[in-house]
């Protein structure tokens, strides 16, 4: 759970065989329980748990487990689902979250549990989508639970384009500056700043070094990249100056609400995946960026190279990195498309 970088040929193989069987085990065991079953996997260095104890551990109905590698975290969900658990906590930042939905793929498949989120990373950019205080405690979130309170989301879901591997599951993907900004943000966070804050520094730093920056500023370097919609075939359109199989920066979520109140895609956001695109770093559309993170747009910045798609399975073909909720990951081809439908407890 704590690793940096990712290769896909390790991660938790994701087969349809294995995620119906599954689902029809534990949906099995979950009906007419009296007491529900919890499930918690807890990150115990994320920002807000260090040296604080699990809540409610000793109660006889809640199962909380620290595993501290991907291959314990997937041993450790296989487990949950064996026994029916009816909530999975996931107690932990973005990254952490990532991680479970990521080896819990070929586990659950469709038929997941439940979902709640206890806000203790850094940034917790699911849980301003959600809706979650900063501080939910975990009885607040049972509480929730048995009042019905919940919505639904789809984790974007990246995959290998040749079908060789597993898959990765999260909620904000990005490429190109976006992977310096990510970088940036953790710089943030190792002088203090968390959450929102965080965030807005980051923009602030992105913006000053790709406006100001010369030639051979990396903030002002283009990724070698492709994307294709698979349904039609088609490349997203590009418009702006520079080379055809190049772009600034791709950013991609499934979220319906930012931190900052920021509005990247307008102010009726559709659900499912959406796409903000950058071509070139045009000055004087960086200049704009700011204004764009709040719903500014219109059909000039579309030619100049912005773009917003909605697309729901693209074809990623990158010649850099990319982040998925704060971690990077190797250049390749990809598949990018929504994941299954995620039920999450919320106030």
């Amino acid at each position: 759970m704590y690793g940096s970088i990712y290769e896909f040929e390790s991660l938790p193989s994701f087969g349809k065989q294995g995620s119906e069987s599954h689902s029809r085990s534990t949906s099995r065991v979950r009906r007419g329980r009296a007491v529900p079953l919890v499930g918690i996997v807890r990150n115990p260095r994320s920002h807000r748990n260090k040296g604080i104890a699990p809540e409610m551990a000793d109660c006889s109905n809640i199962l909380t487990e620290t595993p501290r590698t991907r291959e314990d975290l997937h041993h450790t969900l296989a487990e949950f689902a064996r026994r029916g658990i009816d909530y999975l906590v996931v107690d932990g930042g973005d990254g952490t979250v990532r991680d479970v939905l990521t080896c819990g793929a070929d586990i659950f498949g469709n038929d997941w549990p439940t979902l709640m989120v206890l806000p203790k990373g850094k940034t917790n950019a699911l849980t301003v989508d959600l809706g979650l205080p900063n501080h939910w405690s975990l009885a607040e979130a049972l509480a929730a639970a048995q009042n019905g309170n919940t919505v639904t989301r789809r984790p974007l879901r990246v995959s290998p384009a040749d079908g060789s591997g597993g898959c990765i599951q999260g909620f904000i993907f990005g490429t190109g500056t976006f992977s310096l900004a990510t970088e940036a943000g953790q710089e943030a966070h190792r002088r203090g700043a968390f959450n929102s804050f965080a965030v807005g520094l980051s923009i602030l730093w992105a913006v000053i070094q790709a406006l100001f920056g010369g030639a051979g500023n990396p903030w002002r370097a283009c990724t070698p990249t492709r994307l294709v919609d698979r349904f039609t075939g088609r490349a997203l359109p590009r418009t702006g100056p520079g080379r055809d199989d190049e772009r600034l920066m791709t950013f991609a979520t499934t979220f319906e609400k930012f931190p900052l109140g920021a509005r990247p895609f307008g102010s009726n956001v559709p659900p499912g995946m959406k796409l903000a695109v950058v071509d070139w770093p045009v000055r004087w559309v960086i200049m704009l960026v700011p204004a764009m993170l709040f719903g500014f747009y219109g059909r000039f910045l579309k030619r100049a190279g912005v773009h917003r798609f909605c697309a729901s399975d693209v074809d990623i073909d990158l010649g850099g990195t990319f982040i998925l909720d704060g971690e990077a990951f190797p250049a390749g081809r990809y598949i990018l498309d929504e994941g299954p439908q995620l039920t999450f407890v919320v106030p």
